[in-house]
């Protein structure tokens, strides 16, 4: 699967989770995804758990956190 066919499963709307980047316009935030694979969950008992998850999901919300990554320029503010 191409790169933009993999970030297209990746939405965002006002009205779904708060508008946090969410996998196919369903409840699963693109970080809870995450989360679960720094677990040390694996893609197969992911799947299992949340069937209408698929493979390419996960491909995704890996794919959409690299992205994210490239961000040229992080300011840090002190509190």
């Amino acid at each position: 699967m191409e790169t933009n066919e993999l970030l297209n499963r990746i939405t965002r709307d006002p009205n779904i989770c708060h508008g946090k980047p969410v996998i196919r316009g369903l409840r699963y935030p693109v970080a809870t995804v995450l989360e679960w694979l720094a677990s040390g969950m694996s893609a197969d008992e992911i799947l299992r758990d949340y069937p209408d998850l698929e493979r390419e999901d996960l491909q995704a919300a890996i794919l959409y956190a690299a992205r994210l990554t490239e961000i040229k320029r992080m300011e840090l503010f002190s509190r």
